[in-house]
């Protein structure tokens, strides 16, 4: 996406939060870089007062100051060079159709994801103008502080869940702005992937949320990762001390590192040890945290790619050495795979349905084979987001959907969005479905929840 400025006819918006100034992209209006929130380095967000000024919304949201790994641009096809990286980055866009609507129009809030250490919710990969061109809805990507920004903390002078308070603060905004754009500020659904799937999770209940949105489409969270770790996210605090409000943002990234290391020893595989606290504001103690569900109606979708973990299987270069070794190398890999899938996504996400239902809510399960068998990385993590955003041109160079075509990423793309959609607007699907070739779903019934876990 490159950036541009606003036209003579530009389009206006009278909002709570002050007259805002789009920008027309063919066949969608957008409005870009809103500020949604004040942030001080590792201090809760802050309400913006009303605009005394127009905002020229026509830059795209920076992203929050990392470091991603060389892999992201290779596989993704997508690269962070495209957005400045600046702290202060708690900023939103909108994208909504061009055409005028005779009622207001649903609306899809995305969470972007990244292990919460890296990505940015107006990457290239995350352009959200077929959704909203194709469907009818208004999509709004927001940014969040990461790392060590974002998701480190735990004390009075630093506070844990800094970037989950950020989500809420947009929340917050667009709930009280998005009827100027047309949107329904009572038909919300936020979506997300990876990370942004997990705070979706985490934010149904949280405090302050429950009128915040409707609906949930969860992607490819890692469920299975017990957010439970005291222990961990103590150790690494203590490494985020090393810097404080007059350190550069280079040596935070630095703590940063430090940090992860840190929390890494507690973990199997030292997956993603950035992320939420619980018994910190704004969530419950973790003991509580089916009982708060069982007070809130949420419509929710969520489910996992067939072969998620096939992104990481080459992460490490020791296991990488080991599976290319004749014979024993390739079954090894396919098995570590699928075990690692089955555990961090696929039985955690389906647990989390039936939990839902149980406590009386909507809840859907799918599970998206599209490329399983067909590509080097399968149904990896990740595979959904071509399906969902951009298009071929952004696409084609990403090497998860290698020996993928432009006709069928079209085809199978304009298909999922179309379900997303139906279900951000209505909240219900058949008992049972299917997308030929990319996904099945099915409704889920309740069953007694499981046990309570422990903090």
């Amino acid at each position: 996406m490159a950036q541009t400025t606003s036209l003579p006819e530009a389009p206006r918006f009278s909002t709570p939060a002050g007259e805002i100034i789009g920008w027309r992209d063919g066949g969608v209006i957008r409005a870009t870089g809103i500020p949604y929130a004040h942030t001080r380095r590792f201090a809760p967000p802050e309400p913006l007062p009303p605009a005394a000024r127009p905002i020229e919304a026509t830059e795209w949201a920076p992203a929050c100051p990392q470091r991603p790994p060389p892999a992201f641009e290779y596989l993704l096809g997508t690269s962070l060079d495209e957005l400045e990286q600046h702290e202060a980055c708690t900023a939103l866009s909108i994208c909504l159709p061009a055409l005028e609507a005779s009622k207001p129009r649903a609306v899809m809030v995305w969470i972007h994801g990244g292990s919460y250490t890296m990505g940015a919710g107006d990457l290239g990969a995350h352009d959200p103008r077929p959704l909203a061109e194709e469907q009818g809805v208004i999509v709004v990507n927001l940014t969040y502080r990461l790392g060590i920004f974002g998701f480190v903390g735990g004390s009075r002078e630093r506070p844990a869940n800094l970037g989950l308070l950020d989500i809420i603060a947009g929340l917050r905004w667009v709930k009280a702005n998005i009827a100027a754009f047309g949107g329904d500020a009572d038909n919300i659904t936020l979506f997300g992937e990876s990370a942004g799937g997990d705070a979706i999770a985490h934010l149904m209940v949280a405090e302050g949320t429950e009128t915040l949105f409707q609906r949930a489409i969860i992607q490819s969270a890692p469920l299975g990762l017990t957010p439970g770790r005291p222990r961990m996210h103590a150790a690494m605090a203590k490494q985020g001390e090393a810097v404080d409000d007059s350190s550069s943002v280079r040596a935070c990234l630095d703590a940063q590192l430090a940090a992860e290391k840190a929390g890494q020893r507690y973990l199997p595989g030292g997956l993603m040890p950035f992320g939420v606290q619980y018994g910190r504001p704004p969530l419950p103690a973790l003991k509580a945290r089916d009982s708060i569900l069982q007070q809130r109606e949420y419509d929710l979708l969520i489910g996992y790619n067939r072969d998620e973990a096939a992104l990481f299987m080459n992460a490490s270069p020791r296991l990488k050495r080991f599976f290319s070794l004749p014979l024993i190398g390739a079954p090894v890999k396919r098995a570590l795979s699928e075990r690692i899938t089955a555990g961090l996504y696929a039985r955690a996400s389906e647990r989390f349905a039936r939990r839902h239902a149980a406590s009386g809510g909507r809840s859907y399960l799918y599970r998206l084979h599209w490329c399983s068998g067909r590509t080097l990385r399968g149904a990896c993590h990740t595979i959904d987001l071509p399906l969902l955003f951009a298009g071929w041109a952004q696409w084609r160079r990403a090497a998860i959907i290698q020996g993928i075509g432009e006709a069928e990423l079209n085809d199978c793309g304009r298909r999922t969005r179309a379900l997303w959609a139906r279900f951000a607007r209505e909240g219900a699907l058949e008992a049972r479905g299917s997308l030929e070739g990319v996904l099945q779903w099915e409704r889920i019934t309740g069953q007694k929840p499981s046990a309570p876990a422990a903090d």
